[in-house]
């Protein structure tokens, strides 16, 4: 018998006044993995809320039973959620202040990364539940690679460091079920063959698994497939009946290349010989040497492709080009045409560079909208602290129109897809037309379609501008056409 673990059966989800989900019925079984796709903005990472308690059903009925027969109680005193972890697309870290208000150049002050906990007393410090002891410490820092970061603050980890850590944080639970939303994403390739082999091992340890991925990237172990549109399940089925041609994506896409062009051509790029040079560059925390002996040049107009597994230090070296790092004054490195430390200042550096990262959707106050947000990017501040320029404000809701988020202006930032978020900040990085983009896996959470119709903006306005361009993936399809030089970290060498 395939007893229920967990179903819905025609519940109501609201969030913010808002409809997400209707008359929506999910059942989870023992014995099944689920992986959930679909186009972003579909309800996938929604339906992952709910099923961790964080979205309110009103209406409906829940069977939670499985959960009350493990925790030994019944009926209205079973408390599910305390059964289930989830690995977000955000994390929740406090410092040691007790506070969850991180700075993004925290990470590269090392006085001010003092206050963040480190991964040995993040762990150590989680209320641990669950029924079993299969994932002990020892198993999760020896699995998850984390023996040379467990003295590291979290701040300073990479994307995907964090990626491993928030995941060995939710397996210390030894939960019924484990949620992940987009677990893949920022992981090199190394670390993305190993997932498969993971998720196989935490299936295997009595764990169900529901995680919300790429039809592209399913692991072994997943045995159900279901597959949402407009917050409603329209297929549900086990992996041998799933047709994955029939639910891809469509990458087509058509842009105004006219109004990109005049938008580019509103401000023209200035004009510099080195967009960057680096002589021998090192940078080091106490023992840690995180790069050593870089050198690197980038004339204007040339676009650049930064590749290196997990922890070889590219976000550190994007820092000494985006401002963010102090210690870039005790090296010898040229940023447009100017020595490091010869008396500009860090809005100098900032006005000429549009940037995104990973993690700089964390950053914003959470009162901000959408279009806030990316006019924003006129001032390099994370939020708009001072009254919207029409002209400017404008400017910004046509970049939001060409990327596809316009329809979201006036929502809050907080409250769009982690996917639109991602978007608003690429409008942002492009609206004051810098001579230089730096672009940190900037498609992260992207569907195929936004996919390629960003890499679509990127090509027409590197073909139309004198732009010089930055961009880190570790997907090589992700790349735009443009990309004409590579440079490479190596993290023993690094």
């Amino acid at each position: 018998m395939n007893t229920t673990i967990l179903a819905f059966n025609n519940i109501t989800v609201r969030s913010l006044n808002q409809v997400i989900f209707k008359d929506l019925s999910f059942e989870i079984r023992e014995n099944e993995n689920w992986a959930l796709i679909g186009e972003s903005g579909s309800g996938k990472s929604a339906l992952l809320e709910t099923i961790a308690g964080r979205l309110g059903v009103s209406k409906g009925h829940i069977d939670h039973t499985y959960f009350g027969s493990r925790q030994g109680v019944a009926g209205e005193l079973v408390n599910w959620h305390k059964g289930v972890s989830f690995v977000s697309s955000r994390h929740s870290f406090r410092n040691l202040s007790n506070t969850t208000e991180f700075y993004y150049q925290q990470r590269y002050n090392s006085f001010d990364s003092d206050d963040a906990p480190t991964v040995a007393s993040y762990l150590a410090g989680l209320n641990l539940v669950g029924h079993s002891a299969y994932w002990t410490m020892d198993r999760v820092v020896e699995r998850l690679n984390l023996r040379d970061l467990l003295a590291e603050q979290i701040i300073k980890l990479s994307n995907g460091e964090t990626k491993r850590l928030l995941l060995a944080a939710a397996l210390l639970k030894n939960p019924i079920l484990l949620l992940l939303d987009n677990p893949l994403a920022g992981l090199d390739v190394g670390r993305r063959a190993d997932f498969n082999n993971l998720i196989a091992e935490i299936n295997q340890s009595g764990i169900r698994i529901i995680m919300a991925t790429s039809p592209l990237e399913i692991p072994d172990a997943i045995t159900h497939i279901a597959v949402l549109s407009g917050g409603k399940v329209r297929t549900a089925c086990t992996r041998a009946e799933f047709a994955i041609d029939k639910y891809q994506a469509d990458s087509h896409v058509e842009i105004d290349e006219g109004e990109l062009r005049e938008l580019i051509e509103r401000k023209p790029v200035e004009s510099f010989e080195f967009i960057v040079r680096m002589n021998n560059v090192q940078i080091r925390y106490g023992d840690a040497v995180i790069l050593d002996d870089v050198n690197w040049t980038i004339r204007q107009g040339e676009r650049w492709a930064l590749v290196g597994a997990n922890g070889s230090g590219k976000s550190t070296l994007l820092s000494l080009i985006n401002g963010d790092n102090p210690q870039a004054y005790a090296n010898d490195i040229l940023l447009f045409d100017r020595k490091r430390g010869s008396g500009e200042s860090i809005w100098d550096i900032k006005k000429k560079i549009g940037f995104v990262s990973p993690e700089l959707f964390q950053y914003f106050p959470s009162a901000m909208t959408c279009i806030q947000v990316v006019e924003s990017g006129f001032y390099d501040t994370l939020g708009l602290f001072r009254p919207s320029n029409h002209k400017l404000a404008e400017i910004a809701r046509r970049w939001m129109r060409l990327i596809g988020v316009d329809v979201d202006e006036s929502q809050l930032f907080r409250h769009v897809s982690a996917s639109k978020q991602r978007l608003c900040l690429l409008a942002r990085a492009m609206v004051k037309n810098p001579p230089l983009l730096i672009f940190d896996e900037p498609c992260q959470g992207l569907d195929a379609h936004q996919q390629a119709h960003f890499k679509q903006v990127v090509n027409v306005v590197c073909k139309n501008s004198k732009a010089s361009l930055i961009y880190v993936s570790h997907y090589h399809d992700e790349l735009p056409e443009v990309i004409e030089q590579t440079l490479t970290l190596d993290k023993q060498n690094s």
